[in-house]
């Protein structure tokens, strides 16, 4: 912890904002609307902290955190599942808006974690459409394992119906989706770059474009990472555990794992790699595990590079163009 910086923790809900700081324990709550966001950046610009922490909480935080970086405020927003082991690692078991904005504030200074700036508002539109579209289509799977159930034929009647308006939300969404696009040269670019590679589709392109920003600008580990798919040892003493993967962004693993599934077939470099990984005996779901790996790699460098896909070698194509 560094001497002589203040640290602060906010607790955000939907209509309160509670925060502490950490040297002095000073308490502040402030509504959550436009005028509480204005007077909680004026009270914490007065502070001068080294670092504000607030937790995601499904974009209850998205407001605040834009009000206080226009403030040019520090801001990180942490995963709260992080958080909660910290509080308990720290003996903090009993839970209130209070407690928690205090340990979000212990959190801050001893673990200090990077702030990221917020995206751009035409960014954060693309990131609800998209998110729109995956419950949509969560809805879709729903209903259709209610049809096959449903009791009578009036219930039937019913959730058809509400199939047929669902399909076309979807229909809908994903025009809007390619419209967004489209409309920004360098989002239009990712996608076609990444559509370029054999089993990538514009399902998984759209993801990973609004799920995973950072593809493209970081290492192959990190971006495994950051998504769920890198192994992780469990080792201790004589004892070698089997390595697991574990956390990461869940949203993106499902279109990674579908678009693996059609690389072992038709994707030159995954494929060998995949039958590769089944003749040594490996489990398919654990192969497959591999694909995801593997492909996400190569569309990190596609993107790193600016590069279309080629095979035996990808090679840069000149102006953009695609081969």
């Amino acid at each position: 912890m560094s001497e002589g910086k203040e640290y602060v923790g906010i607790d955000v809900s939907k209509t309160r904002l509670d925060m502490v700081t950490r040297s002095t324990k000073e308490f502040r709550s402030f509504s959550s609307g436009d005028r509480g966001m204005a007077d909680a950046a004026a009270w914490l610009k007065a502070q001068s902290p080294a670092l504000i922490v607030m937790e995601a909480t499904g974009g209850l935080e998205v407001p605040i955190q834009a009000a206080l970086q226009a403030a040019s405020l520090p801001v990180a927003v942490v995963n709260p599942r992080h958080v909660r082991n910290f509080a308990k690692a720290t003996g903090k078991l009993a839970k209130t808006d209070k407690i928690d904005a205090g340990v979000l504030a212990h959190y801050a200074a001893a673990i200090q974690p990077e702030p990221h700036p917020l995206p751009a508002q035409e960014a954060r539109e693309l990131h609800a459409v998209a998110t729109r579209r995956q419950q949509i289509v969560a809805m879709l799977a729903e209903e259709r394992n209610r049809l096959g159930s449903a009791p009578t034929e009036e219930v039937r009647r019913r959730i058809s119906g509400h199939l047929e308006w669902l399909k076309r939300e979807l229909t809908d969404i994903n025009k809007d989706l390619e419209r967004r696009i489209k409309a920004n040269p360098v989002w239009s670019e990712k996608v076609k770059i990444m559509d370029s590679a054999p089993g990538v589709g514009t399902v998984l392109s759209v993801t990973l474009l609004v799920g995973l920003p950072e593809l493209g600008t970081i290492n192959r580990k990190h971006v495994s990472a950051l998504v769920g798919v890198a192994p992780f040892n469990c080792d201790s003493g004589k004892h070698q555990g089997e390595r697991h993967i574990r956390g990461g962004r869940r949203q993106i693993r499902g279109p990674l794992y579908m678009a693996a599934i059609a690389a072992a077939r038709w994707n030159p470099a995954i494929r060998p790699f995949y039958e590769r990984l089944l003749a040594a005996g490996k489990e398919r779901k654990v192969a497959l595990t591999a694909c995801m790996r593997k492909l996400l790699s190569i569309l990190n460098a596609m993107l790193k590079h600016n590069t279309y896909w080629r095979w035996p070698v990808i090679q840069v194509c000149p102006n953009g163009q695609s081969p």
